[in-house]
């Protein structure tokens, strides 16, 4: 047994290394301690907090969890555990222990910080924002809990006050790289690119190993078209994080966008190997003509797509693709919407740009959309009596109405039987079907390389008298562009006969 002395100055040791980061050789000296005296509150502690420095949650969670068992009156052993929960994605069991911490120490503002987090997290937002405050209230320059509450505020849908609450932890600590990526996320959601793109240059200059601002500058270059310096940025990413299957997935979608095929098959594949969706590469394999195309889209897969680009989407759209959709559907119905006495549904709604066009002639006005995010954008236009999240087939079981509008929803359905049942149902007599999709020059239907499907003009037709549905229009027009590219596609009018 070695003396308190020689256990003490092994201890003093190891916490001097752990703050130089000197992480390997604190290990050892912290388990030399243990060695000398298993039940060593500070020993145990501080090696869960390296642990979970590590990345190893699980780990700690255990260490921090047995110096608890020792002594469990110390906060902050408390709020360390929280932290190694939540980042377990145990939510409900950070919060525990992070009261628990506050119950030992009320004005703990670490722990105050960490459960707006947790509570983040649970979506109990307003909760958030108070604590958040309230660490803020006693450590003013607490540059973590800024940058936390700019998130929060971002979710809120106060961009403004995001922008400031990170601009006031830049100001607490110059170069906080997580405070700039928050930052040019919430400048892309405003549309404002440019700066996005500067701000996280920032980022990933201030710390060339945040994995997440590297990827994210990598999307909104995509994004942008600037598909080159975007496979740069996700390659940064995926050497951060091998094993990483979103990594892969964003790298391949630059290979792709660069026409790099085989690459991108490739990465497709490293993907799938590392844990992602199976669905959902499968089906990108499928756009690349690797297997045969599903007659649709996996549900998770598109919900997931258009929740990622939910911000800065209308911006996006109508900036640098020039969609075009909207005011061409609604040309199309000209002279047949007059007085509000329609009941309309709006089939894929996203974010509600065809909300407001619909508004002045509905009755009432329903939006159906698979992503929340879309949801939630849609919701702050308030114009839609309803918004409904569901698959657009499933949506018109158990409905009816005047009129049907799908604008650049059917790109992601490739079969359109199942949904034209659906519509011959919920279409009242004389009811109206007003839709665009891609135009495809021969055959039914087909999943090009963008992941999106195209369809024959003949196969509409056929659909349509199948269905008991008259063609009053299919006009060929330029819907939007892809890669500077015009899209050209069809905009139909189809009623339901009396």
């Amino acid at each position: 047994m070695s003396s308190p002395s020689r256990i003490t100055s092994l201890l003093q040791q190891a916490v001097a290394l752990h703050q130089r980061g000197s992480l390997a050789q604190a290990e050892t000296l912290y388990g030399e301690v243990l060695r000398h005296d298993p039940a060593n509150f500070d020993a145990l502690h501080l090696l869960g907090v390296l642990a979970r420095q590590a990345g190893a949650a699980d780990e700690a969670i255990r260490l921090i969890g047995q110096a608890i068992a020792i002594d469990a009156g110390r906060a902050i052993a408390h709020c360390n555990l929280g932290a190694a929960l939540q980042d377990a994605q145990r939510h409900h069991e950070a919060l525990a222990s992070f009261n628990q911490a506050l119950a030992l120490q009320p004005d703990y503002p670490m722990a105050l910080a960490n459960r707006g987090n947790a509570l983040r997290h649970l979506g109990r937002l307003a909760d958030a924002l108070a604590d958040y405050d309230a660490a803020l209230a006693r450590q003013p320059a607490y540059v973590e809990a800024l940058c936390n509450r700019g998130v929060l505020q971002q979710q809120l849908g106060r961009p403004e006050q995001a922008l400031d609450s990170y601009g006031q932890a830049l100001t607490a600590k110059p170069g906080h790289s997580p405070s700039y990526a928050g930052a040019a996320i919430t400048l892309q959601s405003l549309g404002r690119y440019d700066e996005a793109v500067d701000t996280y240059r920032n980022a990933v200059e201030a710390d060339p190993a945040n994995a997440q601002a590297w990827s994210a500058y990598g999307t909104l270059l995509l994004r942008m078209g600037d598909s080159q310096h975007a496979l740069v940025c996700h390659h940064r990413a995926l050497a951060l994080q091998p094993g990483n299957p979103q990594a892969h997935l964003h790298y391949a979608n630059a290979l792709r966008a660069l026409n790099q095929v085989d690459d991108a098959i490739d990465a497709y594949r490293d993907a799938l190997a590392c844990g992602a969706d199976a669905q959902s590469v499968n089906y990108h394999l499928a756009a690349l003509g690797v297997q045969p195309a599903p007659a649709a889209p996996p549900a998770q897969y598109v919900a997931a797509l258009f929740d990622q680009y939910a911000d800065g989407f209308d911006q996006h759209l109508q900036q640098v693709l020039h969609y075009r959709v909207p005011a061409l559907l609604m040309a199309a119905l000209a002279g047949r919407l007059g007085a509000p006495t329609l009941d309309v549904i709006d089939l894929g709604c996203g974010t509600g740009l065809c909300g407001p066009l619909l508004r002045p002639h509905a009755r009432t006005l329903v939006g159906v959309d698979l992503s929340p995010q879309m949801l939630q954008q849609a919701r702050r236009r308030a114009v839609y009596d309803e918004l409904v999240r569901a698959d657009i087939t499933a949506a018109l079981q158990d409905r009816s109405a005047d009129l049907l509008v799908a604008a650049d929803v059917l790109v992601y359905l490739g079969d359109l039987q199942p949904l034209f049942r659906a519509v011959r149902q919920a279409l009242r007599a004389g009811g109206v079907l007003v839709f665009s999709v891609e135009a495809l020059d021969g055959g039914d239907y087909a999943l090009r390389s963008s992941g999106r499907y195209a369809h024959a003009a003949n196969y509409l037709r056929a659909l349509a008298q199948a269905h008991g549905l008259t063609v009053d229009r299919l006009d060929l027009h330029t819907l939007r562009q892809d890669a500077g590219h015009d899209v050209a596609g069809y905009i139909a009018v189809l009623t339901k006969k009396t």
